[in-house]
Order: structure tokens, then sequence, then C-alpha cells
């Protein structure tokens, strides 16, 4: 088994193949370990476990989430899914200030702009509990909106939106319009209302920034934090995330966080034309078809994998919600089969760690 992320000082601690939810990595830079996504949640109720046995997993991931994190200099939160980040409160956690505080820097994404309401509210509940930890309170850091006008970010996804999908059009043009009253909504209700969150630099020495849209050093490690792309489909109502580029030791990691396949077009070919040598890739949600995600979107995820393997990278780490249901490696087989023509070697998180993935153990 190629070894390529340790040569690269990355190391994959939690993914949905071990048992739980999460897309968690650390990387060690020559200025402290970076942790990016550090979240986990228990898996959903349709995954043939038993609640016991689901909730052990979870804290086994929590246990080395926080070990992890005791350790970093810098930690990258790309949204606000519990999957992606534990809040302090959170009563597994042995050191909650150890794990978030301690004059970190924290990379988060951006709690006032593109972000839907749940999140709002839980970039605000994660950042409470940080200022009261350090005996502030955010009160002292809201300001009034900075801004009332916001792109539509659909208007930059020419390659999706000119797409035809045959007699799924009609429903898609109404979908989208649709969307787009719901966008609206945010700006008007939300974003442009506030109150927003400030940039701040905690009483003991923690920094906290919003990463969208720009590039960090940490040590020998540059980081990238893209502008919000959407977390699954266009106008999708889980929201917006932040994807990541990361150059170390000479290497290309493109971080995808939750894209759910990819599912649009345009950030498929944007990955593409990157040439990372390593993509950590979450798959479609699977689990959820046909019901929650169709035909349609699932054959686009699998066409936009495709179109990242043609890029050849070296390594594929394809996981998080794709590892959810027993037929999984059926429905994105064509993926499979093209890394193997391209000798693209793709993985998930488990395989590479030398295990099976758990949802192929369960009888």
């Amino acid at each position: 088994m190629s070894r390529i992320l340790e040569g690269l000082g990355v190391r994959l601690i939690w993914f949905d193949s071990l048992g739980a939810k999460s897309s968690s990595i650390a990387i060690e830079t020559s200025e402290g370990v970076l942790v990016i996504d550090p979240g986990v949640a228990a898996m959903q109720p349709s995954y043939p476990l038993s609640v016991e046995e689901k909730i052990r997993l979870r804290e086994q991931a929590l246990k080395l989430i926080e070990t992890w994190c005791r350790r970093a200099s810098a930690i990258i939160v790309t949204h606000y899914h519990y999957d992606h980040h534990v809040p302090p409160h959170d009563p597994s956690l042995e050191n909650a200030r150890a794990m978030w505080l301690n004059s970190k820097l924290l990379i988060l994404k951006n709690p006032n702009t593109y972000i839907n309401s749940s999140q709002w509210e839980r970039a605000r509940i994660l950042l409470s509990e940080l200022f009261e930890l350090t005996g502030v309170k955010m009160d002292d850091y809201l300001s009034e909106p900075e801004a009332s006008d916001f792109e539509d970010p659909v208007s930059n996804l020419s390659i999706a939106i000119s797409r035809s999908f045959g007699s799924y059009d009609k429903r898609r043009r109404e979908l989208l319009e649709k969307g787009r009253r719901w966008f609206m909504n945010l700006i008007d209700k939300l974003w442009s209302k506030g109150p927003w969150i400030k940039e701040a630099v905690l009483p003991d020495g923690t920094k906290i920034v919003w990463g969208d849209g720009k590039v960090f050093n940490i040590g020998d490690a540059e980081v990238l934090v893209l502008e919000p792309w959407f977390h699954g489909v266009e106008y999708d109502r889980t929201g917006w995330v932040t994807p990541l580029l990361i150059k170390h030791r000479n290497w290309r990691i493109f971080y995808s966080s939750d894209l759910m396949g990819p599912i649009i077009e345009d950030y498929a070919e944007y990955i593409a034309k990157l040439r990372p040598d390593v993509v950590i890739l979450d798959g479609p949600p699977t689990y959820l078809f046909p019901f929650m995600f169709n035909r349609i979107n699932l054959r686009r995820a699998i066409e936009n994998a495709l179109t990242i393997i043609s890029a050849e990278p070296k390594l594929i780490i394809y996981d998080h919600h794709l590892l959810r249901e027993k037929k999984w490696r059926k429905r994105v087989s064509e993926v499979f089969d093209e890394a193997k023509r391209r000798d693209v070697l793709i993985l998930t998180a488990a395989e590479y760690l030398g295990r099976k993935p758990l949802i192929d153990s369960i009888a």
C-alpha cells in the first residue's frame, strides 16, 4: 500500500468508512499541526448498527480528534455541521479549552454571509462558547452588517446551468427558481439584517479569523480557503462550504469538504484544472437515494468524479457521505473502473489505513 500521505505529513483522523460521520484530517507543518474539520456525529438511524455501537464509535472518533486538536497550532472549520466541528459544550469532550483555545489560530467559515439559517445559529453557538471560555462575551464582538448586496453564486455556474436533462428540465427550472427565492430571503432576512460577528483576538491569545477566499501560510504549508461553494446541488438548503487547496512539500492537496460528489459540474472542472496530486473527496450521499437524492444528481456526481479522475491525481480518498450504506460501491462502480483504467489510486480512508470499510463488514 502506498504511503503517499505520510510523506506529505497528512494524517486521516476519522472518516465515515470507520463507522462515524466525519471528514477530519491533520497536517504536520514546520510550525505545528493544522487540523481540518474537527467534528464527528453518530451514524444515521438507517446505518445497520445498534445505537450503542454508533455512540461508541462516535466517542472513539471524538477522542482521537480531540487529541490531535490539543496538539494543533491551527484549526480550520469549513462549515458549521457537527460532523465538521464539535462545539465546546459537547459533554464527551475531556477539555474543550485545550481543544479549541490556548493561542491557536482558528480559521472559520465566515458566519455572516453565504450561510443558511441553521449554520448561522450553530456558528453563533460555537463562537459564543469560545468567547465565554476566555471570559468575554460575544456581544462585544458584534457589528452592523457590512454589506447588503450579494452576488448570486449560481450566476457563475455556467456549465451546470447550461446542461439539459431532458424531461427533468422543467422540474429543474422550478427548483432553481424556488432556490433563488430562498437565496434572496437569506439576504433580506439574515445577512443584511445581522448582527454580524467580527474577527477577534481572545484574551488567551487565540485568533479567530474568517477563511473565505483567503490564503494562509502555516509553517511550510500554504492553504487557500476557497470562496463558498454549495453543499450539494445549486441552492442546496444545507448551505455552503469552503473547500481547501493545500500546498505542502511541493504537492497540491485538494480537500473538498461537503460537495456531495461533487454534484455541480463547474466545481469538478475547477478541481481538475488545479491538477492536484491528492484529492480528499466526499462522494455522493447514496444512502439518500432515491427519495432525497435523485437519479439525475447521482449521475452528475459520478460524471464529475470521472472529470476529477481525468486529471490523474496520484491518490483520491473517496469517503464521507458515500460510506453510509451497503450498496455504495456498486452505485459508483464507474468511478472505480475509470480510476483503475487510468492507474489512479482511489481508496476509502479505512482502506488507506489498511482496514475494511465498516459498512462492508456488517452482515
